[in-house]
C-alpha cells in the first residue's frame, strides 16, 4: 500500500539514532530510500553516485570487497544487481540503528558472502589484518566526514589493506585535506583519479595500486 500511495505523495517514517540523528525512510514514486536530516544515506542520489564510481572500476578479478559506511546497504544491492558481483563483501557501520534499518527495511541480511560488522571504521581498520581487492569508503554523519577519516593514519591502514579504493569524498570545505590524501596515496604507489561534481554534487576518488 505504501508503495502505491508513494506515486501520489511521499510516505515517510521517522527514526531517531543516537549516532546519526534524525533519519527518514521514505517511499517516493514506488521506491524506498533512507535519508538523514540533510543528506541521502541510501537508495537515492548516493546510490547513483557510487554506481558511477563502480562503472570506472574493473571488478573482473575482485574476490573480496570491504565497505566502510554501509548505510542502508544500497551499494551492496548495486554490486549484486547491476554488476552481478556475488563474491564476498564485508560491510562495516558504526550505527546499530542503521544496520537494523538495512536489514528490516531493505533486506540486507548476512549470508555466507556478506558479513556485517557494527564497529567504528577507524577501529576496524586499526585491527584489520585482511587484504581486500576493493575498499569502498562512504563515511559520513549526516553531511560531515568525521575528522579521523581525513587524517593520514587512517589512510595508511587503508593502503595496507586495499588494492583498489573508491571513496565518496564530497569535501568541498576540506579540499586541502583531500589533496593531502591524494599525495599520500601517490607516495604509496597508487594511481589516483579525482572525479568532481558527480551527479552535480559529489567528488569521487578512485585509487589503484601499481602492480
Amino acid at each position: 500500500m505504501k508503495k502505491i500511495l508513494s506515486y501520489i505523495y511521499p510516505v515517510t517514517k521517522k527514526i531517531h539514532s543516537e549516532i546519526s540523528g534524525a533519519l527518514e525512510i521514505t517511499w517516493y514514486n514506488g521506491k524506498k530510500h533512507l535519508d538523514s536530516k540533510n543528506a541521502n544515506y541510501s537508495y537515492g542520489s548516493l546510490q547513483r553516485i557510487l554506481k558511477i564510481g563502480l562503472e570506472k572500476i574493473d571488478l573482473t578479478n575482485t574476490q573480496k570487497i570491504l565497505i566502510l559506511g554501509m548505510g542502508g546497504g544500497s551499494v551492496i544491492k548495486t554490486l549484486r544487481d547491476d554488476f552481478d558481483y556475488h563474491n564476498h563483501i564485508t560491510a562495516v557501520d558504526i550505527d546499530p540503528i542503521i544496520i537494523k534499518i538495512a536489514k528490516e527495511e531493505f533486506d540486507i541480511i548476512e549470508s555466507k558472502n556478506l558479513k556485517i560488522i557494527c564497529e567504528d571504521a577507524q577501529l576496524f581498520m586499526q585491527l584489520n589484518s585482511q587484504k581486500f581487492d576493493l575498499i569502498i569508503i562512504d563515511l559520513y554523519i549526516d553531511v560531515k566526514v568525521p575528522s579521523p577519516f581525513l587524517e593520514l593514519p587512517f589512510w595508511q591502514n587503508i593502503c595496507n589493506a586495499g588494492s583498489t579504493i573508491l571513496c565518496n569524498a564530497s569535501l568541498e570545505e576540506e579540499d586541502k585535506k583531500l589533496e593531502n590524501i591524494i599525495s599520500f596515496l601517490k607516495r604509496n604507489q597508487y594511481e589516483t583519479e579525482k572525479h568532481e561534481k558527480i551527479n552535480n554534487t559529489n567528488t569521487l576518488l578512485i585509487a589503484n595500486k601499481n602492480k
